[in-house]
């Protein structure tokens, strides 16, 4: 595995279908246990790249590109996250690797956490890094009409500038006042940057889906596999509203915040990151044995 001088690594990827759609993986094989890593909006399985040779070192890890990222296929007409959900489960089953643990970030940990609630039987655990879960906030909270502000403001400004075109400022907009904070756009490497612009129309679709910020609470209080949910103590205090939300329905969960880190803690913090996902999938395997 060899790596750019922008810092991406460079694999062999390998392609499954489903329904049609084809979606590009990478799989760093072996025997030990399956670890599958489900990334955010705007990007790829690049988003692991600082992670993954550290988890390669305990586990069999498989990183992919969701469906209208990257090198997987965007079919045409709106997608939905149901569809991210089937996605990701096809390839834990068409790769072998069920019962597998997976770990998501951001909307990679929302269909993470999706898939616990329709799909139980094919995981060994989850983790879960600030899911935008935003429909399980309290109606009429203050956190619930801060989402409403976010919502109604910068994203729809993001849709808006999408929708006409203007990729690069979507991009750069939804890093400044949506996830990253101030002057995070500048800092980001360029070649992430070139990811999120290139990912953009799926976002849009992304934006479309009104079933996005919901997951279905009494599935997910019947899945009964350990859970790890974690955010970044420099992160805005809703994910940490929306992990003690989640922490209420699912009955093994555990929780972490990592110091100093935000919202992709993979790609600013990544020895604690691994330390952190070694640590509790390694604990849980034991008792397993």
């Amino acid at each position: 595995m060899a790596t750019t001088a922008a810092g991406t690594r460079q694999e062999e990827l390998a392609f499954i279908r489903v329904d049609g759609v084809r979606i590009a993986y990478a799989d760093t094989g072996g025997t030990g246990t399956p670890l599958v890593l489900v990334h955010g909006s705007w990007g790829s399985h690049h988003n692991w790249d600082a992670v993954v040779p550290g988890l390669a070192e305990r586990f069999r890890v498989v990183s992919y590109d969701r469906r209208g990222h990257s090198e997987s296929q965007r079919p045409p007409g709106h997608g939905h996250f149901s569809e991210d959900v089937a996605d990701l489960a096809a390839l834990i089953e068409q790769l072998g690797v069920a019962p597998a643990w997976v770990v998501g970030s951001s909307f990679g940990a929302a269909v993470t956490v999706k898939l616990a609630a329709a799909r139980p039987e094919i995981l060994r655990g989850i983790v879960a890094h600030e899911p935008p879960l935003f429909g399980l906030l309290e109606a009429g909270s203050q956190e619930a009409h801060a989402v409403a502000e976010i919502e109604s403001g910068p994203l729809t400004e993001v849709g808006r500038r999408i929708a006409t075109g203007d990729h690069a400022g979507a991009a750069e907009q939804f890093a400044e006042q949506v996830a990253l904070g101030p002057g995070s756009w500048a800092r980001l490497p360029e070649a992430m940057r070139a990811m999120m612009i290139a990912n953009a129309p799926t976002f849009l679709d992304e934006l479309r889906d009104t079933e996005r910020l919901l997951v279905g609470e009494a599935e997910l209080a019947r899945y009964g596999g350990p859970a790890l949910l974690t955010s970044g103590d420099q992160s805005p205090p809703i994910f940490q509203h929306i992990e003690r939300q989640l922490a209420k329905l699912l009955p093994h969960a555990s929780r972490i915040t990592y110091s100093g880190a935000g919202h992709i803690p993979h790609v600013t913090h990544p020895e604690e990151y691994v330390a952190a996902l070694v640590g509790f999938i390694e604990s849980h395997e034991v008792d397993r044995r």
